[in-house]
C-alpha cells in the first residue's frame, strides 16, 4: 500500500492539538500545536548530523502541506 508523503491526524485526547505524520524516511509526527517532532526512526550518530540538515526543511513542509490542506477545505 502507498501512502501520501504527509497524513493529517487528530485525536479527541488532544482536542487543540493538530499532527502531521511524515511517511517517508525519516518518519516523524509533529504536533503543530507546539512544534514538539516525534520521531520514528532510530538513528546512529552519523545519521543524527545529516538530519540536523533536513529537519528543518522537513518540518517546513509539513507546515505547508498542513496549510494547503486548510485553505482547501475553506475553498
Amino acid at each position: 500500500m502507498e501512502f501520501p508523503k504527509f497524513l493529517l491526524g487528530d485525536n479527541t485526547d488532544y482536542p487543540t492539538a493538530i499532527f502531521v505524520v511524515h511517511t517517508e524516511y525519516p518518519r516523524f509526527i509533529i504536533n503543530l500545536e507546539n512544534d514538539e517532532v516525534e520521531w520514528l526512526e532510530d538513528f546512529t550518530a552519523e545519521d543524527e548530523k545529516e538530519l540536523e540538515a533536513e529537519a528543518e526543511n522537513l518540518i517546513e513542509q509539513a507546515t505547508a502541506f498542513y496549510d494547503r490542506e486548510i485553505s482547501r477545505y475553506e475553498e
